[in-house]
């Protein structure tokens, strides 16, 4: 994961540094962006010692979301997006000496509220724009146990690199595909739990979850 996310960060300042110097016409106010993706499966595991210790992952599964999009120069923009996934995380661990190993298949709902930049790139008279962009925000994470009902949240530091292109279909009106990398600082904020009151593992402070993602949308430009 972490050779992904070296790629894909290394692509994204590529895509930005080029895109600063593509001529394109006057750009609208703003576009109203819609997500439909697909996230990948990412591991996470912690060894404290023989006795305290979990492993795991959450799993990979469709991601929906939505974005406003507001274009401040020719070439350049600032969006306001939401993303949400719906997912499991099935999870080995023990919980110290004298407590027994135990698996569980956490419930577990990962939202971002993200604020980044994009830039474009597109040759005269072309349908195609390309773009990277990086951002950065809060990521709100939802765990809850089946087994018994307990349940807990948590509020992180979350950012992001994508790469992509919007294919126009007519002067308002585009289908959006891209590769996304979504992060989240477990250092931010204290821990996350799997499961409460005994009954789960918790999560390092200072491990960090790496999501990558690719899909796409429609995108709408709204006033010219």
């Amino acid at each position: 994961m972490k050779k992904i996310f070296i790629l894909t960060l290394s692509i994204a300042i590529t895509g930005l540094a080029f895109a600063q110097n593509q001529p394109q016409p006057a750009p609208e106010k703003a576009r109203i962006n819609g997500y439909a993706n697909y996230v990948f499966d990412d591991k996470f595991d912690f060894y404290y010692d023989q006795y305290n210790y979990y492993q795991g992952k959450i799993t990979g599964g469709f991601q929906w979301g939505a974005g406003v999009e507001f274009m401040l120069r020719q070439n350049y923009s600032l969006e306001l997006m939401y993303l949400n996934q719906s997912t499991t995380a099935p999870t080995t661990y023990q919980g110290g000496i004298g407590s027994t190993l135990k698996t569980e298949n956490f419930d577990m709902n990962i939202g971002y509220l993200l604020l980044g930049g994009n830039r474009y790139m597109q040759k005269p008279g072309s349908k195609v724009e390309g773009f990277g962009g990086l951002g950065a925000g809060i990521a709100f994470l939802g765990v809850t146990n089946p087994s018994n009902g307990n349940k807990n949240n948590a509020t992180k530091f979350g950012w992001t690199a994508r790469l992509g292109a919007n294919i126009w279909a007519s002067e308002r009106f585009g289908i959006k595909v891209l590769a996304q990398l979504l992060s989240i600082a477990q250092g931010f904020g204290g821990g996350l739990y799997f499961g409460t009151g005994g009954a789960g593992a918790g999560v390092s402070t200072y491990s960090s979850i790496y999501q990558f993602v690719l899909g796409g949308g429609l995108t709408f430009k709204v006033g010219q």
